[in-house]
C-alpha cells in the first residue's frame, strides 16, 4: 500500500505552474515562449471606499489579473470572496487562458474580484460595492479588451451593474456599443438564454463523453457533489436526466447523504429557505465532512474552491471518475496519486469551460444584435465540447500522457502557434 505523506498544501499558483510546466517539458514548448506565458500581461489591484447602510464607510480591495490576449480579449470571471488574493487571481486567469484556447474561442484568460464574505453585506451594499469596484477599475476592462463575468458568489445582476456603471461611463451615442463588456448578465439586459446553466450542462457533457469513451452509460451511476452552487445544482439537475443517482452534496454548512438518491429539485428549494446551505435537508442524512470523500460512488464532481482534494484525503476517493466543475480543486500531487491508481480526471480547463463558452456566444449576440435560444445555444455548447474532448484523447496518445497534461499541450499549441505566426514586437 502506497505510503501517504502529509505536506504542506499546494497554493493555487503553486499548481497552475506546476501543471503548466509538465506540458511545457513534454511539448518541448518554445523556450521564449515558455518565458512570456509563464508570467501574467498586467496585474491591477485597487482599494476603492464604500458608503454602507449605516453610513460608515469601508475600504475594499479589489484585483483584475490579465494573464495573455494573444489569440483575443482577456476572458474571465469576478469572485466575490475572502479568499481572494493576487495569487489566486494570478492561477485563475492563467487557467482562463488555457480554458479559452482548448475550447478555440479568440480569447484571452483574466480573472479577479473583491476580498470579502458577501453574506455580511445587504443587497443594496453589494450594488454599491460592485458599481465602485467597476468604476475604480476603468478602462482596464472593456468590450474588446478586458470582459468579465459571473464567477463565485456573483450573480447576473451583479453582472448588470458592471455594464450599467461602465456604459454610464460613456458619451450618450456610444453607450449602447458596450453592452458586451460584461457577460452572464441577466436575458432582460442583453443575457444569453442558457447561460445560467451553461457550466453545469458542460459538466455534464464531459461525462456523456467519458462514458461514450468507456462504452457505458451514465444511467444508474451514483454521483456526489462539492459545492451546491449554480455549477452544482445544473450539474445534479442535467445528471439526473440522465438517470445517475445524486448520493451525497457538500457545501460551507456540511455534508448529507442518501443512498435511494437525492432529488436536486427540492434540495434547491429547501436551500433557497435555508440561508443557502443544504444541511437540515429533510430527505437526507447528515454526516460528517470527513467521510464525504469516501462515499462509494462511481461519479464525483467537486463544484466548489479550489484545493480541496490534496495528499490529506485522496486516498479516500472511491469514484471512477472526477470531473472538475471548480477551478483546480485537486493539488498536484493529488493528482498524480489519482492517475496512478487509475481514476479518470476529466481536466476543469475542459470541463468546466461551458460557462465560458456561453459568453462567447452572448458576447457574440451583443456584438451583431442577435437573440438565440436555449436549446441552440446548449447544442453550439455540447457540440464545441464534444469536440474538445477528441481533441484532448488523440493529444493523450500522441504524447502517451494523462487528460490533464494533454489538454494543456492542446491549449499552450494553440496560443505558442499564434506567437510563432505573428512574432514578438518590436
Amino acid at each position: 500500500m502506497k505510503t501517504i505523506v502529509k505536506k504542506q498544501k499546494m497554493g493555487m499558483i503553486d499548481n497552475v505552474m506546476h501543471q503548466f510546466n509538465q506540458a511545457a517539458d513534454l511539448m518541448q514548448l518554445n523556450s521564449s515562449i515558455r518565458k512570456i506565458l509563464s508570467a501574467p500581461n498586467s496585474e491591477i489591484t485597487v482599494n476603492f471606499p464604500v458608503k454602507l447602510d449605516d453610513g460608515s464607510v469601508e475600504v475594499f480591495k479589489g484585483y483584475r489579473v490579465q494573464h495573455n490576449n494573444a489569440l483575443g480579449p482577456y476572458k474571465g470571471g469576478l469572485r466575490y470572496h475572502e479568499s481572494v488574493d493576487i495569487d489566486s487571481a494570478r492561477a485563475l486567469a492563467m487557467w482562463m487562458t488555457w480554458k479559452t484556447s482548448l475550447a478555440g474561442l479568440p480569447y484571452g484568460g483574466g480573472k479577479g474580484g473583491v476580498q470579502l464574505d458577501p453574506k455580511k453585506y445587504s443587497n443594496a451594499e453589494l450594488e454599491r460595492i460592485t458599481r465602485r469596484f467597476t468604476y475604480a477599475l476603468g478602462d482596464n476592462i472593456g468590450p474588446e479588451h478586458d470582459i468579465p463575468a459571473p464567477d463565485v458568489n456573483t450573480t447576473p445582476q451583479m453582472m448588470a451593474w458592471i455594464a450599467d456603471t461602465y456604459m454610464s461611463t460613456k458619451s450618450t451615442n456610444e453607450r449602447t456599443k458596450h453592452a458586451h463588456v460584461v457577460t452572464g448578465k441577466p436575458v432582460g439586459a442583453g443575457g444569453l438564454e442558457g447561460r445560467d446553466r451553461a457550466t453545469g450542462y458542460g459538466v455534464v457533457v464531459a461525462l456523456k463523453a467519458w462514458a461514450n469513451h468507456h462504452s457505458i452509460s451514465l444511467s444508474g451511476k451514483r454521483f456526489i457533489i462539492q459545492g451546491f452552487g449554480n455549477v452544482g445544482f445544473w450539474a445534479s439537475n442535467f445528471l439526473t436526466e440522465e438517470g445517475a443517482i445524486l448520493i451525497g452534496v457538500q457545501d460551507a454548512s456540511g455534508s448529507i447523504y442518501n443512498e435511494q438518491g437525492i432529488d436536486p429539485s427540492q434540495l434547491l428549494n429547501f436551500s433557497k429557505s435555508n440561508g443557502g446551505f443544504i444541511t437540515g435537508f429533510s430527505e437526507s442524512n447528515q454526516i460528517p465532512n470527513d467521510l464525504f470523500f469516501s462515499l462509494n460512488c462511481e461519479i464525483l464532481v467537486p463544484a466548489a474552491l479550489g484545493n480541496q482534494i490534496t495528499l490529506e484525503n485522496v486516498h479516500e476517493i472511491q469514484a471512477q471518475v472526477i470531473a472538475e466543475g471548480a477551478n483546480g480543486p485537486i493539488d498536484a500531487e493529488a493528482n498524480d496519486f489519482l492517475v496512478g491508481k487509475g481514476i479518470d480526471i476529466i481536466p476543469d480547463i475542459y470541463c468546466n469551460s461551458g460557462g465560458v463558452i456561453a459568453s462567447y456566444f452572448e458576447w457574440l449576440q451583443n456584438r451583431n444584435g442577435e437573440i438565440w435560444s436555449l436549446e441552440e445555444v446548449l447544442s453550439k455548447l455540447e457540440i464545441k465540447m464534444t469536440t474538445s474532448f477528441g481533441k484532448i484523447l488523440k493529444t493523450a496518445k500522441a504524447h502517451n500522457t494523462d487528460w490533464r497534461t494533454a489538454a494543456y499541450i492542446e491549449a499552450i499549441s494553440r496560443v505558442e502557434q499564434a506567437y510563432l505566426q505573428r512574432g514578438i514586437f518590436p
